[in-house]
């Protein structure tokens, strides 16, 4: 758990850049007095909250298990990124509302190029953290920071959009491009948010490990057929970093008992080799009994078919 508690100090390099850039961006808006800016300092403060709730999950997500929670806490994550993608949608929500009431009353730009130089600077630490917490949160399979990544990199995309309607409004004097910019940015990061929130709800709803790794599974498992051992009734499940596999298996029934352990923990360290993070639960049968095969109502087997 020491490498999953090491993970908090990400979500406080997102805190502070989240105070950084809504200070630049803020003082944008001061200088030009654009509302693509404002919205702009508007989607940062939600980063602000978001790198606070993130570092809240993954201090929960650290703590080991315990009566209560035998499993550990790492679905404490899926909400934070959960609220991460409705907060996503609010400010887009916020953006959109702001610049349609600018769509009607229209106002001159102030200042551009200082305005849009500072706006620029943030935009650039955005990038570079997002960058940075993205690397982290592929390294430690943390949905937590890879959510605040894009979320970030959403925030980035904005900036782009908005810098260049801005710039376009002052160099035009066109004061309506300015407004529909912010729209068009607005509704490019719901999809951002969609997403994040669908990743986040189908992984409260024990969703399994992705296709490649159920793959990496059953591959290790064909390679152990020859020998006369049959699997069935493989089931896999992801929270958080962690993934939980569990199959049974079917072997001959004059082995004896070391022989049929020796197999298991041969399977699950070539498993979690495979698949890291991973705790595995296995269960050993009689090939010849037949009610070894009466309880494979979610068989995930290896293209074998159970042998009566």
């Amino acid at each position: 758990m020491r490498g999953r508690a090491s993970l908090r100090r990400f979500a406080l390099v997102s805190i502070a850049a989240a105070l950084l850039t809504i200070s630049l961006k803020s003082g944008a808006y001061w200088l030009t007095g654009s509302v693509g800016l404002l919205s702009d300092a508007l989607e940062s403060l939600v980063n602000l909250v978001a790198a606070i709730v993130a570092f809240i999950a993954l201090s929960a997500a650290a703590r080991p298990e315990d009566e209560e929670h035998t499993y550990g806490h790492s679905k404490a994550e899926y909400f934070s990124s959960a609220l991460e993608g409705v907060l996503i949608l609010v400010a887009a929500t916020s953006i959109v509302a702001t610049a349609v009431g600018r769509l009607f009353v229209p106002e001159a730009i102030q200042q551009a190029g200082i305005g849009l130089a500072v706006s620029g600077t943030a935009a650039l630490l955005n990038f570079a953290v997002a960058r940075f917490l993205m690397k982290a949160g592929n390294r430690y399979q943390s949905i937590t920071l890879q959510a605040d990544a894009h979320h970030l990199m959403s925030d980035v995309y904005t900036s782009i959009g908005i810098i260049a309607g801005v710039g376009a409004a002052a160099a035009t004097g066109w004061e309506r491009l300015d407004p529909v910019i912010a729209i068009l940015v607005a509704l490019n990061i719901v999809r951002t948010g969609v997403s994040i929130l669908r990743r986040s709800l189908l992984g409260l709803l024990d969703t399994s490990i992705p296709e490649e790794l159920r793959r990496a599974v059953t591959e290790i498992l064909d390679r152990h057929a020859p020998a006369g051992v049959r699997f069935h009734a493989l089931r896999t499940r992801q929270a958080g970093a962690w993934r939980f596999i569990d199959f049974h298996v079917l072997v001959p029934g004059n082995w004896s008992v070391k022989r049929g352990h020796d197999l298991l923990e041969q399977l699950e360290e070539e498993i979690r080799v495979a698949v890291p993070n991973s705790t595995i639960f296995t269960h050993l049968e009689p090939i010849e009994d037949p009610v070894s095969f009466e309880d494979t109502g979610l068989e995930r087997n290896t293209g074998q078919h159970p042998i009566a």
